[in-house]
């Protein structure tokens, strides 16, 4: 049979979308693999665990966790970066990894922006501002009154160099106009250990693990860093409420290689994104002092990037540095 010119011109075409298709259409056909940039065993690592499971759910094929610590997280970034874009690698990602690390390390080897298929945001961590049980500061106000009475002489912690907890920590003393000394720790455990013990008089924590040293009377929250008050604890203000400006998040997303197959992409996407809007698993996320977020790729890159502008002059000025 003969066959017309422009009908031959037709048919190859559709015949290779259909080739270009192909893959995405059949993807996943084996386990993929999900890369997090942090030691298990903490909230980031439940978020990484309650999102493989529904991945695989979801998705029809396992999804594995790889915890892969180390260098402010971008140890685990850069592995996400430089894999295959063929969507059996994907990974968590975070504010340091896209934000803060790559201004204080010098040897990132991926771009932020430039070198991930951003796939969807998880949500955000307030962190909150604790002092011990019997501490003299009552409230937030007192604790900033005491810091102007003896500059220099009070100190805050948090979970290192370039946390979150030192980031917002920097921008209050600019905001508030006093002078604490910032201790960076290698996570919140040991500092925690140090400020019940009176070695320091405040700190950074993430909500869930501040919530069960208040819940057992070691710790009184004096302010948290979100832009909202916490439900669960309606009585400690904002930072934001008593020195206007003042707000620090942690926040979490999921992303891939640069490259990723658009349809992959979207497919990841909106099943990420269905699986945070389900009820039962915003409540996990919530119990864990998460905010649930779930934007999707253009808002989360806009997000990070107006992380960026806002942080970068904070980095810079106080001249962080790695642990």
């Amino acid at each position: 049979m003969r066959i017309r010119p422009f009908a031959f011109i037709l048919f190859s075409s559709m015949a290779l979308l259909g080739a270009t298709d192909a893959p995405a259409q059949a993807w996943p056909t084996r386990p993929i693999k999900m890369i997090v940039p942090f030691a298990s065993g903490g909230a980031t690592d439940v978020i990484g665990r309650l999102m493989a499971q529904k991945l695989s759910e979801a998705l029809g094929q396992t999804v594995i966790v790889e915890n892969r610590a180390g260098a402010g997280s971008t140890v685990g970034t850069e592995l996400t970066a430089k894999a295959a874009p063929d969507g059996y690698t994907i990974g968590m990602v975070a504010n340091t990894s896209l934000v803060t690390a790559p201004m204080v390390y010098p040897n990132v080897a991926y771009r932020p922006i430039e070198d991930l298929t951003y796939l969807a945001m998880i949500g955000t961590f307030a962190n909150v501002f604790t002092v011990r049980s019997d501490h003299p500061a009552k409230t937030f106000a007192d604790f900033l009154a005491m810091a102007r009475r003896a500059p220099g002489q009070l100190s805050y912690a948090s979970a290192g160099q370039g946390s979150a907890g030192h980031l917002t920590g920097e921008l209050l003393k600019s905001s508030a106009g006093i002078d604490i000394q910032h201790i960076p720790y290698k996570g919140t455990a040991p500092a925690t250990v140090d400020l019940l013990g009176g070695q320091i008089a405040a700190m950074f924590d993430g909500m869930p693990t501040a919530t069960q040293q208040a819940r057992a009377g070691k710790v009184r929250m004096l302010a948290v860093t979100g832009p909202q008050r916490v439900p669960t604890f309606p009585e400690v203000p904002t930072m934001n409420e008593v020195v206007p400006g003042v707000i620090g998040l942690a926040f979490f997303g999921l992303a891939a290689p640069a490259g990723l197959p658009a349809p992959i992409a979207e497919r990841l996407q909106a099943t990420i994104i269905a699986i945070i809007k389900n009820p039962d698993n915003a409540a996990r996320l919530t119990d864990i002092g998460m905010n649930p977020n779930p934007l999707p790729a253009a808002e989360f890159v806009a997000f990070v990037q107006a992380e960026i502008r806002k942080w970068g002059p904070v980095v810079k000025a106080v001249g962080v540095k790695p642990n």
